[in-house]
């Protein structure tokens, strides 16, 4: 089973002040998405040379009262993962509650022990939607 870090996510308030906090710290942007459906946008910023090692910014355009004050700054680990269905019977063969199940073929979510969220991607594209988990609810945060 491979594993490749992908990012670690951070939300916003204030997403010009937060992107000049890091460019002081030498790191530039690599790529943006920004979702008008959604209302968000994901910046993505590492240091030069470093692009595999990004820190991803989430802004949400209609804000965010919460922060700073309830500890949603930090948001998730991100790793990518070769067969998203096994990695997930991997884990919850080994007691893992699966937070977020992988009904898209694409994206789930575990916490670890400390409650840490981990985001898990199918490498590639998404494998077709199959059981059990199309239909499985998702299981507290993540």
């Amino acid at each position: 089973m491979s594993l490749k870090y992908l990012h670690t996510m951070v939300r916003v308030k204030d997403l010009e002040a937060s992107m000049a906090f890091y460019r002081l710290l030498g790191l530039e942007e690599i790529r943006r998405y920004d979702n008008e459906g959604g209302r968000f946008s994901l910046i993505f910023m590492a240091p030069p040379a470093q692009h595999e090692c990004p820190l991803e910014l989430t802004f949400n355009w209609d804000g965010d009262s919460a922060l700073p004050d309830d500890s949603r700054h930090f948001g998730h680990l991100a790793y990518e993962v070769d067969d998203i269905y096994a990695t997930c019977q991997h884990l919850m063969d080994n007691g893992v509650t699966i937070n977020r199940p992988p009904r898209d073929g694409h994206m789930a979510f575990v916490r670890s022990p400390d409650n840490v969220s981990v985001e898990l991607l199918q490498k590639g594209d998404s494998l077709k939607p199959a059981e059990p988990w199309a239909s499985m609810e998702n299981t507290g945060k993540w």
